[in-house]
């Protein structure tokens, strides 16, 4: 009976909590490595580069608006003011061959120029290669020499989309070279990737 008691009073006690551990925190070390993101803007004179190479293709392009500009003159006003760049231009036999072959070997094929030069030169080169598509095609197909009709038509329309397609490439790779942005102009960024 006694050992029943025992057991039962051993049973009864409240049983002893545990003894809190003490527990340990870690603390925080200031690390000598930070793992920030480093960002390199662009220098100004990759941007200026770059910017430069847009004006081929679009100087080839201004052949194009020229009904564009004659249906609306007041159009014309917004690239008067490169007239005297444009007339320098045109003005020496061979300029677009010798700058488009200028801007070929001399900047997408020089490894000294950084990627992001080169992309630029490259899509600006791909852009001006794509502009002389339209010219074979009309030389092709001759929409007629009498002045009107469908054909004449659909050459108008043609011009005026290439010239606006070309215009807004142009604004758009400047307006991303001035703020250090790498243009990706539809249609052309993935040729000229591939040719780096």
């Amino acid at each position: 009976m006694a050992s029943m008691c025992l057991s039962l009073h051993q049973t009864l006690k409240p049983l002893a909590a545990p003894r809190p551990t003490p527990r340990s925190f870690p603390t925080r070390r200031p690390s000598t490595l930070t793992t920030r993101a480093s960002y390199t803007p662009t220098p100004a004179t990759e941007r200026v580069i770059s910017i430069a190479s847009y004006a081929l293709p679009f100087f080839n392009s201004l052949q194009y608006g020229r009904f564009l500009f004659a249906q609306y003159p007041r159009l014309g006003l917004l690239v008067e003011p490169i007239f005297p760049l444009l007339n320098l231009y045109r003005s020496v036999p061979g300029a677009s061959f010798v700058a488009f072959f200028g801007l070929y070997l001399g900047v997408v094929r020089n490894t000294s120029f950084s990627r992001y030069v080169r992309f630029n030169a490259m899509q600006a080169v791909t852009l001006d290669v794509l502009l002389a598509v339209p010219v074979l095609l009309t030389r092709i197909l001759d929409p007629g020499h009498g002045g009107g009709g469908f054909g004449m038509k659909a050459m108008m329309w043609g011009h005026t989309g290439v010239f606006v397609f070309s215009f807004m490439c142009f604004v758009y790779g400047v307006v991303s070279c001035l703020v250090g942005k790498t243009p990706y102009i539809p249609l052309v960024a993935d040729a000229a990737g591939r040719q780096l």
